[in-house]
């Protein structure tokens, strides 16, 4: 992963995994992390951020899951290509966005209530 950082917040209500999947996620679609690109193994990025195994583990399944990352055995984990959307945005792409902009606005403090009306803010815009 080059030059790109994950960052964990212990004190963060939002799971570890999922601070990790959500930076993860949104490196790879806004392209800092290129298609092809190796990624650390599990053992190596929980042993970077002092987490346990299983922790990245989940994030990278549900990296894989979503299809932004393949792990292939020999090869490691590389950022998959990102598919062309057809016929319109992919609902689990929306969906995956919506998880990230929650997560990270929960973490802020936000309530349910500010979140949805920062979302409607947007839509106006």
């Amino acid at each position: 992963m080059s030059g790109a950082a994950v960052r964990v917040d212990t004190t963060s209500p939002v799971p570890p995994y999922e601070q990790i999947r959500a930076q993860l996620a949104a490196l790879i679609t806004s392209g800092r992390l290129p298609e092809g690109e190796r990624l650390p193994t599990v053992r190596q990025l929980a042993a970077d951020l002092g987490l346990a195994a299983g922790t990245v583990a989940r994030a990278y399944r549900e990296l894989e899951a979503a299809s932004l990352i393949r792990t292939r055995r020999g090869a490691g984990t590389r950022v998959a290509p990102l598919p062309a959307p057809a016929g319109g945005p992919d609902p689990a792409e929306i969906a995956a966005l919506a998880r990230d902009f929650v997560g990270r606005a929960r973490a802020l403090g936000a309530t349910g209530e500010a979140v949805a009306a920062a979302v409607r803010a947007a839509l106006r815009e």
